[in-house]
């Protein structure tokens, strides 16, 4: 029995978001514009099939194909919104399951750090693959399960304000997002982020 744990469609990546994963992918890199889907399941390992299934219904490209023991996540996109949907619809198909079946994603932590100190910012930009965090920038960090919406919420991120992609994980038990940048624009972008991501339907996660 496969769990469908996160399931969304990017309708539009951003700039920076694009950049960041074609930064972390091994696959094919996504461009900003094309329509991507995030598909996340329980157990890990068959995620492979599901990546057979959905290159093999239209014309996707995968950027990333993540195995874990207990999580799979799979990253694909196209240029087409209508060749990813149709990848996306015929991984459910083949797990028998629909959109809604999916988890509902749970905001674990969100908070804002206002003025970033100088070592503190130099110790996140030596663990992260986005931009860099500045001092007296102001940070906003998000901890979201499952891990896949982290993607969802850092795209819409940049879709609502002025600000950075310093790191985005979205694998593993949970998915954590780091932005930085002027206070105004980092609040608007939390607001934002905070609300989009509650308007996801899915079921509880038990």
């Amino acid at each position: 029995m496969i769990d469908l744990r996160t399931y969304i469609v990017l309708d539009s990546l951003q700039l920076q978001m694009a950049s960041y994963l074609s930064t972390v992918s091994r696959g094919y890199l996504p461009v900003a514009g094309q329509t991507c889907c995030i598909i996340e399941i329980a157990p890990g390992i068959e995620i492979n099939a599901l990546t057979d299934v959905a290159l093999k219904t239209t014309n996707v490209t995968p950027g990333m194909q993540i195995v874990e023991r207990a999580y799979g996540m799979l990253e694909f996109h196209s240029d087409s919104q209508g060749d990813t949907r149709m990848a996306g619809e015929a991984v459910l198909a083949r797990i028998e399951q629909s959109e809604d079946q999916r988890i509902k994603p749970r905001v674990l932590t969100s908070q804002l750090i206002k003025n970033v100190e100088d070592h503190h910012a130099q110790l996140i930009n030596r663990n992260r693959y986005g931009s860099m965090l500045l001092k007296g920038e102001t940070l906003f960090i998000l901890e979201v399960e499952p891990a896949g919406y982290a993607y969802f919420a850092a795209n819409e991120a940049e879709k609502s304000a002025n600000i950075n992609i310093i790191e985005v994980i979205g694998f593993g038990k949970y998915g954590r997002v780091y932005i930085g940048g002027d206070e105004a624009e980092v609040l608007e972008c939390k607001q934002n982020v905070e609300k989009r991501l509650s308007e996801i339907t899915g079921r509880e996660d038990c």
